[in-house]
């Protein structure tokens, strides 16, 4: 189980993007972490893997901890190792190797080899384009097509928690639907725990057990995956538009400040 206990965050140790985040996944849940642009969700998936201090980043205060195991001191190589895998936002793919040598790489750090070949396998079976494509090279592949080998290559670490940040970016709908069916059916198969950063408050909450809402560095609502759907704020706010066609901000609505008066 993975739990953040009011963490702080700040780049360069004078800008701070965090304030007081708390979170958990249980073990085998799918978590969507929700919000606008900029609301804080992928540094917040940083933190958890280690790669703030590329960023020039690191948690200033609270702690996060894996199956009761501080990890917010630890590297992204050491964290890594305790099978909590990142999937970087913008299909980040190894552009010069084939489709499968991209996928090898996310086992590079595996032990157990003999299984290796197999997961291979199952990653196919999940994605038969990557299968059709394996001897392709990356950096030629459409954008779905490297999004596909991006979640793979997160499978294939044997991850007992997959973060994934944005997988629906820039993608069409129908490509994005099977994408987060084959999430779906991962979680299920695999019992991996999965922390989803998404944007479309609608398909993350499709396949998502519970949810939480982020604005601007703070979580301003969290709930099961029903209750977030049927919120009347997160419906207008974040699945459509005002009844004067205009986004309006959490810190216009009353409860969210009653909300805050509680933190």
């Amino acid at each position: 189980m993975l739990v953040l206990n009011n963490i702080e965050v700040a780049y360069l140790n004078v800008i701070r993007v965090l304030h007081g985040v708390s979170m958990t996944v249980e073990e085998g849940a799918i978590v969507a972490l929700l919000g606008a642009n900029g609301a804080g969700k992928s540094t917040t998936l940083k933190a958890i893997s280690g790669l703030l201090h590329i960023e020039e980043g690191e948690v200033t205060d609270g702690s996060i901890q894996w199956n009761g195991e501080r990890i917010d001191r630890k590297s992204a190589e050491e964290i890594g190792k305790l099978g909590i895998i990142q999937a970087l936002e913008g299909r980040r793919v190894f552009g010069h190797l084939t489709a499968e040598e991209n996928l090898l790489v996310g086992a590079y750090h595996r032990t157990d080899r003999n299984a290796v070949k197999g997961d291979l396998e199952m990653v196919y079976g999940y994605f038969p384009r990557l299968k059709d494509l394996r001897r392709g090279i990356a950096g030629y592949l459409s954008g779905g097509e490297q999004q596909m080998l991006v979640i793979g290559r997160a499978m294939m670490a044997a991850p007992k928690l997959m973060m994934l940040d944005e997988p629906s970016l820039g993608l069409a709908p129908l490509l994005v639907e099977e994408i987060y069916n084959i999430i779906k059916r991962f979680n299920t198969e695999s019992g991996t725990s999965v922390l989803l950063v998404e944007q479309n408050v609608r398909i993350a909450l499709s396949i998502a057990h519970t949810g939480y809402v982020m604005e601007n560095g703070r979580i301003v609502l969290d709930g099961t995956a029903d209750f977030l759907r049927n919120n009347e704020d997160v419906k207008e706010f974040y699945m459509g538009l005002s009844t004067v066609g205009t986004r309006k901000s959490y810190r216009e609505v009353k409860h969210y400040k009653r909300r805050k008066r509680w933190l």
